[in-house]
C-alpha cells in the first residue's frame, strides 16, 4: 500500500512563490486605475519605482476605490470602513492615502448637525435617498425631479448654489420629505452641507433653547446653512413669537444672502399664508403672514407634488 505522505504530495501541487509573485504581479499591472495612474504619471514613475511599490499597489486593488453606496459605513468592506484609498507618489515611491467616501462624508455631516439641532430627523429610506430613485409616475413628480436633478447639476457645473430652493407642497405621503433627501445626499456628494430640520419639531426645541442660553446659537447655524431644507412647514402650531423671532429671522437672512433654501408643505402658497396668519390664541394677523410669505416667495420655487399616499 502506499504511504499517505506519498499520495498527498503526488495530489497537492503547491505553486512556487515565484509564480504566486508574478500572478500577483500581473494582476497588479492590469488593474485598469492603476494603469490610469501608471499612464498619469509616466513621467515620474519607472520601473524601479513600481517593483518597489508593489505591495502598496496590491493593497490599494484589494478594496473599492469607489464610494460602494451601501447606506451605511457600518457595512463597508474596506480595511478603513467609509474610507476609499487613492495612489500618490511620495519620496520616490507609489503609496496609498485614504479618504472619506461620499456616505462617510453624508454621516459625518448629519452627525454635526445633529449636534447642534435635535430636531434634525431623517426616515431611513430618507437617509439613503437618491434622485435616481424617486418615483416619476406622474408629471408632477417628473417636474419635481427635473427642478430638483437642475439644481444639482447646476451646482455641480458652476460650482455655485443658486440663490433659489424649491417650494414642494401637496398631500400629505407622496414623498417631499423623500425629495429633500435626495437632493440633501446628492449635494453631499461634491462636499454641500444641507441642514434638513422636521419644522414642528424645529420650533418646539427653539421654545425650550431659550432655558438652556442655545437659541441664538441655533438661529445662527440654521439661517448660516450652505443649503437650508424646512420639511413638513404648516403642520405646527404656531404663535406669533416663533412665526415671527424664528421663522421671519430665519427666512429674511436667507432671502437677503440669497441663500437656497427648500421647503416642503401640505398647503400651497396661499394655504400657508392663511394658516400663518392664525396664532394658537386665535389672533389673526394678515400683515406678518404676509410678510413671511413674501420672503418664502422670493426665495423658492413653488412646484405641486402628486401622486398616492407612500406611507399606506
Amino acid at each position: 500500500m502506499e504511504p499517505i505522505s506519498s499520495a498527498l504530495k503526488r495530489q497537492i501541487v503547491v505553486p512556487s512563490f515565484q509564480e504566486r509573485y508574478d500572478t500577483i504581479r500581473r494582476e497588479i499591472l492590469e488593474n485598469e486605475e492603476v494603469q490610469r495612474f501608471l499612464a498619469e504619471n509616466d513621467r515620474i514613475v519607472n520601473k524601479e519605482m513600481v517593483e518597489r511599490s508593489l505591495p502598496k499597489l496590491h493593497e490599494f486593488i484589494s478594496q473599492s476605490s469607489v464610494c460602494c453606496n451601501c447606506g451605511s459605513t457600518e457595512n463597508c468592506t474596506n480595511y478603513l470602513k467609509g474610507f476609499i484609498p487613492k495612489l500618490f507618489i511620495s519620496q520616490n515611491a507609489i503609496d496609498v492615502e485614504y479618504v472619506k467616501c461620499e456616505q462617510k462624508v453624508i454621516e459625518d455631516e448629519r452627525r454635526d448637525i445633529e449636534s447642534m439641532i435635535s430636531s434634525m430627523y431623517m426616515s431611513k429610506d430618507v437617509l439613503r435617498a437618491r434622485l435616481k430613485d424617486l418615483s416619476l409616475d406622474n408629471d408632477s413628480r417628473i417636474e419635481v425631479a427635473e427642478l430638483a436633478t437642475a439644481f444639482v447639476e447646476k451646482t455641480k457645473q458652476t460650482g455655485k448654489l443658486p440663490s433659489k430652493g424649491l417650494y414642494i407642497y401637496g398631500k400629505f405621503g407622496v414623498g417631499k420629505s423623500f425629495v429633500l433627501g435626495a437632493i440633501a445626499n446628492e449635494l453631499a456628494t461634491i462636499k454641500i452641507k444641507s441642514v434638513l430640520v422636521f419644522v414642528p419639531e424645529f420650533l418646539s426645541e427653539m421654545k425650550h433653547s431659550i432655558s438652556d442660553n442655545t437659541f441664538q446659537g441655533k438661529i445662527d447655524y440654521v439661517k448660516n446653512a450652505p443649503v437650508l431644507m424646512l420639511d413638513d412647514l404648516g403642520a405646527e402650531t404656531l404663535s406669533s413669537w416663533t412665526r415671527d423671532e424664528v421663522l421671519g429671522t430665519i427666512l429674511h437672512y436667507r432671502m437677503a444672502e440669497e441663500l437656497p433654501t427648500f421647503i416642503t408643505s401640505n398647503f400651497d402658497y396661499d394655504g400657508l399664508e392663511s394658516h400663518l396668519a392664525t396664532s394658537q390664541k386665535g389672533d389673526v394677523e394678515v400683515v406678518k403672514a404676509a410678510r413671511i410669505m413674501e420672503r418664502i416667495k422670493a426665495i423658492t420655487i413653488p412646484i405641486q407634488m402628486g401622486g398616492n399616499n407612500r406611507r399606506q
